[in-house]
């Protein structure tokens, strides 16, 4: 069996005021490997690596950060890099 680590992209359109909580969901989702947050000019406000098993201390600054974007901006991108694992058998 050979096994390949792959990455897909995802974008979402969210308004500031959906903007924490769609990375909340994002990163509930557990699968996101990293995640860039840009704004309606496409420039890359924040970009933040996840690691496997992320949770509480280690999210909560960048929850913190995105809040403070959140407030600040109106219309934002969000693009997700996610694990996507392909198993295959030789």
């Amino acid at each position: 069996m050979n096994e390949k680590n792959h990455s897909k992209r995802e974008s979402f359109k969210v308004k500031g005021d959906d903007l924490l909580n769609k990375v909340k969901e994002i990163i509930r989702e557990g699968n996101a490997r990293k995640i860039i947050i840009r704004n309606e000019k496409d420039d890359t406000i924040m970009e933040f690596t996840l690691t496997i098993g992320a949770i509480g201390v280690v999210v909560a600054p960048i929850f913190a950060a995105v809040g403070v974007i959140a407030a600040l901006a109106t219309d934002c991108t969000i693009i997700v890099e996610k694990h996507d694992k392909e198993e295959k058998s030789e």
